[in-house]
């Protein structure tokens, strides 16, 4: 057993976040958009899929008779990979969930500049919901973030902390950050 398994609880070999999946209402769209103004690179897809039988449901926990007519996984630079669905279902429910929801989300790609990065999502017709919030108190001091919406209705957002954030300067701890590098190969050096 490595040290990091020795002295961390949770799942045996963890070792990071692989992909975050989510659901788009037409996912050429969402291709486009992801990769065109976001700047993400598309890999591989899948499908479609589905069952006569009880799988959609005993494995996805989904109504039986989805169909989940595509998949495709993105690359956005450094962090987690995406795993973009398309599903019809007989019960699937077309709206988006706000923040507020239980289930309620968004993802956020971290800028090197912030004023840069809202510029080209406005100049591209992106809604951005106004204007940068910037932390100078507390653990987030530091960070400068904004949300926008994707042409679907689905929240994003934008978070830049170049010079690091307050909470730094009381724990060796860090959240993830592009310039740091991966947790294994730190402690594997």
């Amino acid at each position: 057993m490595s040290a990091i398994g020795a002295t961390r609880p949770g799942l045996p070999g963890l070792r990071g976040t692989d992909h975050i999946g989510f659901t788009v209402p037409d996912l050429e769209e969402a291709i486009r958009f992801f990769v065109d103004v976001i700047g993400c690179e598309p890999y591989y897809e899948l499908g479609p899929f589905r069952s006569d039988g009880d799988w959609m449901k005993t494995h996805l926990d989904i109504h039986p008779r989805a169909v989940m007519k595509k998949l495709k996984f993105l690359r956005c630079r450094n962090g987690a990979n995406f795993e973009i669905f398309e599903y019809e279902s007989p019960d699937q429910r077309r709206e988006q969930p706000k923040n507020s929801d239980v289930g309620g989300h968004h993802l956020a790609f971290y800028v090197d500049d912030m004023d840069a990065a809202v510029a080209y999502l406005k100049a591209r017709g992106v809604r951005v919901l106004g204007e940068p919030t910037v932390r100078s108190t507390g653990p987030s001091g530091g960070q400068t973030w904004v949300y926008f919406l994707a042409p679907w209705g689905m929240q994003l957002e934008l978070v830049s902390f170049p010079g690091g954030k307050a909470y730094e300067r009381e724990t060796a701890g860090r959240l993830w950050h592009p310039a740091i590098r991966a947790y294994d190969d730190e402690a594997s050096s």
